[in-house]
């Protein structure tokens, strides 16, 4: 078992920190806007977004938040042309999957195409259970993982600079 060191802790709470606003900054700013399952989903989605840029160094937290965003705007603008003309179907949530394995390809990011699909599936699930209109998804999903990047990227570079400063300058 690995010993844990500073960094570690201070990691740790950085992300829960990070994870926690993120959901505090979705689920108040969505209350009066949708109803509690899609607020819910919200708050979890922003934290997913969180966590998942949320790496070991602040470069590797940019390449993956801006990996992120590239996955979720191309889910974004397939989910939403989609939920546009048709209604949820197993069919056609795999072809909007095919659709962004096609895009990601052309994009010459294969590496994102796991995250696109799995946003994809998330979006066009979470509009067949909703109560609003389908087409709100891709646009509140999109907001979600915006804000989860955002607080994930900015943690990450605020902890490890003060970190940096705490070692490199400690405190008298």
């Amino acid at each position: 078992m690995k010993k844990l060191t500073p960094w570690d802790i201070v990691y740790a709470v950085n992300m829960a920190l990070a994870c926690g606003i993120s959901y505090a900054v979705i689920t108040q700013v969505l209350v009066p806007f949708v109803d509690r399952s899609d607020v819910l989903l919200g708050g979890m989605w922003a934290v997913v977004a969180t966590t998942f840029v949320f790496r070991e160094s602040r470069e590797s937290t940019l390449s993956a938040g801006l990996a992120r965003l590239m996955a979720t705007c191309v889910s974004f603008a397939l989910c939403l042309a989609y939920l546009l003309i048709f209604p949820f179907t197993g069919l056609g949530m795999a072809i909007v999957i095919g659709l962004g394995t096609i895009v990601m390809v052309l994009l010459g990011r294969q590496g994102d195409i796991v995250t696109t699909g799995i946003t994809t599936t998330v979006v066009l699930v979470a509009a067949a259970l909703s109560t609003q209109p389908a087409w709100h998804q891709p646009i509140l999903r999109l907001l979600d993982t915006v804000v989860g990047i955002a607080v994930g990227v900015l943690f990450k570079w605020l902890a490890s600079y003060a970190f940096y400063r705490a070692v490199r300058e400690p405190i008298r």
